[in-house]
């Protein structure tokens, strides 16, 4: 290898390692902090403490953490189902049934993805208010069922569904409902997997809808307990990053465990 193609790799290979440490800081960071007391973190020590047991104890404590964690994967996980669920079924709808009325409908759809939530707030609470449903999971949960990007994506994913197995199974005799669950599903797993993943970590990582639907402490999620504890008076931040730790699990698992699907859902591969 030429001296010139030796330098532009070791350019190349420092340049991704400064922005992968950049990328990883904060974990360890997150790591380090959570052994350390208060004090020691604000005055930015980075070396692991002896005070990580204590820390702890007092997340579990003060938080309620098992609570907490059961109210965040409960949502995230009917949440993701449930959007899955119904947006599989409209992208499949959208591609495969033609209709004069269909691209204006998708177009109106897509024009739903750019308007901040910001804007939806408001009526979304009013809307939930009339239904009865403030304080309960099922308000944070409905509004992210229909999810125009999911939809989109799922009608992107069906361009490469083989028609030659729908007109096959039509052959056969299935309805169109059996080719979508008995055909459709299992050549598009890995789509589901990595809109799998997408969804999950949006909706275990949800905060603001949730803060501002869920009014008492028994139904909080992880998130709005790791603010209230960051946002104290005198925040003991070992603890907060206890539960930094804590949220972070759950996505990291699902993640590392689904991400050979994840990446073939990404790249439009179809099985």
């Amino acid at each position: 290898m030429s001296p010139s193609r030796l330098a532009t790799r070791a350019g190349i290979y420092a340049f991704l390692g400064l922005f992968a440490f950049l990328s990883v800081f904060p974990f360890l960071w997150m790591i380090v902090g959570m052994t350390n007391r208060t004090g020691d973190i604000i005055l930015g020590r980075f070396t692991l403490g002896d005070a990580f047991l204590e820390n702890a104890r007092n997340f579990f404590e003060q938080a309620d953490a098992p609570l907490v964690f059961w109210n965040s994967a409960k949502i995230a996980i009917l949440g993701t189902i449930a959007t899955l669920a119904v947006s599989s079924i409209a992208g499949y709808g959208f591609e495969i049934f033609r209709s004069p009325a269909r691209e204006r409908i998708y177009g109106v759809l897509l024009l739903t993805i750019m308007i901040p939530f910001a804007v939806l707030m408001i009526p979304l609470f009013v809307i939930m208010g009339k239904l009865g449903l403030i304080n309960t999971h099922i308000a944070v949960i409905l509004p992210t069922v229909a999810s125009g990007f999911v939809v989109f994506y799922f009608r992107q994913a069906t361009k490469a569904f083989p028609s030659e197995l729908r007109d096959a199974a039509r052959v056969d005799g299935l309805k169109e409902w059996q080719i979508f669950l008995y055909i459709y599903v299992p050549t598009m797993r890995s789509t589901y997997a990595a809109a799998f993943v997408i969804v999950f970590m949006t909706a275990w990582n949800n905060y603001l809808w949730p803060l501002i639907v869920l009014q008492t402490n028994d139904k909080k999620t992880i998130t709005l307990a790791i603010s209230s504890l960051a946002s104290a008076y005198y925040p003991d931040y070992g603890v907060v990053m206890v539960g930094a730790l804590v949220a972070t699990l759950p996505t990291l698992f699902v993640f590392f465990i689904m991400q050979r699907q994840f990446v073939q859902g990404m790249l439009g591969s179809v099985k």
